[in-house]
């Protein structure tokens, strides 16, 4: 019997609520709990609070968003948060298996759990969200952690306005950024002049510079006061910006860490009187820790960039006895941290911390955002939603190597483009699609959408090849918590190797195969890309080539993505698959 796209569609919906959806958690059957009804009563605390998300990646829609199964931490990161999953990280902060913030934080029972709870995330939801606890909190800061103008079709085609426009409804107070920068310099100096400065808004970042001159780009910190404390929010912004991203688009901004001069600006607000000091960081959170460690008198860093979902407050220690507090907030929208601060004139007495899921059919839609969403999304409606094919797994990227999206777009940039291989970016966004849904055109912008993710055709030595995954596999796996770039490993496709992570830089990947036979490291093979950071291109985007692809699939079926054999790694709570 031949079924057509929509037949095959209820049939597998059907088969999914039945509890026969593919990719589902290889373990025991999890009861999955349903979510209380006061499941958002988060009672006040104290007499400041820090409300936080990141890494949003611009949507303004609820999504599905899987959660990693392999995350893996080398040296002193192994074993501990940030780097752990699935049942070890709930293990470690004592939640609850087959609850609602289990199905949040994890990828367990994946499909299934999905289908209970529904989406997670949206801008209306989030509002809705953010307004209740502001009635219960008028003395709160709402801080964005960055990477929100990027990531879908319409901030892509709005120059990142759709999300301006919501950021100012849905009332952040502070920003620091990290994809904003590659709309270019003078998009983000329009923005931050004409929409953020009117409206209240501070993006800071003491950490971005003129290349020639060394002065600051942005204001370093803003000092709120808030029931008569002074909150002083310092900024740091992705210090490995001009690296991981084309850095033409800023070509007069320099970055980096900048211990030294953080620490300046922590004395500075100090002095002026500030009784809470917030870092707000796009480090990257096993950054975030080190930087806590290296640091004096600092309260909380509250940090973003690599995506960890982490359900409580980390107690960093440095030399001298003092602790700090590191959170992180996840991503697209999934997550609001609330940090509520008890504060007198000595500082921080005592602290609550909850990281509250945005679960869409338990928040309602805010009207007014809701309003906004709808109305930047009109013009675009029809080609946002078209069908491109049915998937039978769970489409997801989120992982230490290939996610099966990701065997998507390195399936068809090899037949697409008639290449030997295929290397796309490890990048952390991009939403899930479950078994038996269609793959929109949205969904596959998610995956796609940046401002130079034009493809390449290239020839490259094996030698070239390896050398190019050691150095991608350096920055995820060194030791040095100050060289992780953040970002997963190269997804490949037509090449197969094994990866130590604890080797150092060169010695990490061996046994390379190049379909199915091993890697000549004098032959050149046709290498098929996207997102290169270093020059423009006048080719195809991504999006073009993988649309095409797949409206020819009617039916895709990746299967279990691949994972490269690893040394090593035995008993790591990261490894879950």
């Amino acid at each position: 019997m031949n079924l057509t796209r929509r037949e095959f569609l209820e049939v597998m919906v059907a088969a999914s609520a039945a509890g026969l959806a593919t990719n589902a958690w290889a373990g025991e059957s999890i009861d999955w709990q349903r979510a209380p009804s006061d499941f958002y009563d988060i009672s006040p605390f104290g007499n400041v609070s820090l409300l936080h998300y990141t890494d949003c990646h611009a949507q303004l829609r609820p999504v599905y968003f899987r959660e990693p199964d392999v995350n893996i931490g080398v040296g002193d990161m192994q074993g501990k948060p940030p780097v752990l999953a699935g049942e070890a990280l709930l293990d470690h902060f004592g939640v609850e298996k087959g609850t609602p913030e289990a199905h949040a934080l994890t990828f367990l029972d994946f499909a299934e759990a999905a289908e209970k709870y529904g989406r997670v995330g949206g801008f209306s939801h989030l509002s809705t969200l953010v307004k209740r606890l502001r009635a219960d909190r008028p003395n709160s800061l709402l801080l964005d952690g960055g990477d929100t103008w990027q990531g879908s079709a319409t901030s892509l085609w709005t120059g990142g306005q759709d999300m301006v426009d919501a950021q100012k409804l849905l009332g952040v107070d502070v920003m620091t950024g990290h994809w904003e920068f590659t709309f270019g310099d003078e998009r983000v100096k329009e923005v931050i002049e004409n929409d953020f400065k009117p409206n209240g808004i501070d993006f800071v970042a003491q950490n971005v510079e003129d290349r020639d001159w060394g002065d600051r780009i942005f204001e370093p910190y803003t000092i709120r006061e808030m029931n008569g404390v002074p909150v002083a929010v310092i900024g740091q912004a992705f210090p490995y910006t001009s690296v991981a991203n084309p850095d033409y688009m800023f070509p007069e901004w320099s970055f980096g860490i900048r211990d030294d001069k953080m620490q300046q600006m922590i004395d500075e607000v100090r002095q002026k009187g500030a009784k809470v000091v917030a870092i707000l960081s796009h480090n990257g959170m096993v950054t975030d820790i080190e930087m806590a460690r290296r640091l004096r008198d600092v309260d909380v860093i509250m940090g973003g960039h690599t995506h960890d979902a982490i359900p409580g407050a980390l107690e960093i220690e440095n030399a001298a006895g003092e602790r700090t507090l590191v959170t992180n907030a996840g991503s697209n929208g999934k997550f609001l941290g609330v940090l509520d601060l008890d504060v007198n004139d000595s500082g921080i007495k005592d602290y609550r911390f909850k990281m509250l899921p945005v679960f869409a059919n338990i928040l309602d839609a805010d009207p007014e955002m809701e309003a906004h969403i709808e109305e930047v999304r009109k013009p675009f409606e029809d080609q946002l939603r078209e069908e491109l094919a049915v998937t039978d797994d769970v489409l997801y990227r989120r992982g230490n190597f290939n996610g099966t999206f990701d065997e998507v777009i390195v399936q068809a940039m090899m037949e697409e483009m008639d290449a030997e291989v295929a290397l796309s970016p490890g990048f952390r966004w991009g939403v899930s699609v479950l078994p038996g849904q269609p793959i929109t055109f949205e969904e596959l912008m998610t995956q796609t959408a940046t401002t130079y993710s034009e493809t390449t055709r290239n020839e490259m030595t094996g030698a070239d090849l390896k050398h190019a995954m050691e150095d991608v596999a350096n920055s995820i796996f060194n030791e040095d918590p100050y060289r992780h770039r953040g970002g997963d490993m190269v997804r490949t496709g037509g090449i197969r190797y094994t990866i130590d992570p604890h080797k150092p830089m060169g010695e990490r990947i061996t046994d390379m195969e190049i379909n199915g036979e091993p890697m000549d490291p004098e032959r050149r093979y046709v290498v098929a890309g996207w997102a290169d950071v270093h020059q423009r291109h006048d080719t195809p985007p991504v999006w073009e080539v993988v649309g095409n692809w797949l409206r020819n699939q009617d039916t895709v079926n990746v299967g279990e993505p691949y994972l490269p054999k690893l040394k090593n790694v035995e008993g790591d709570p990261g490894l879950a698959r």
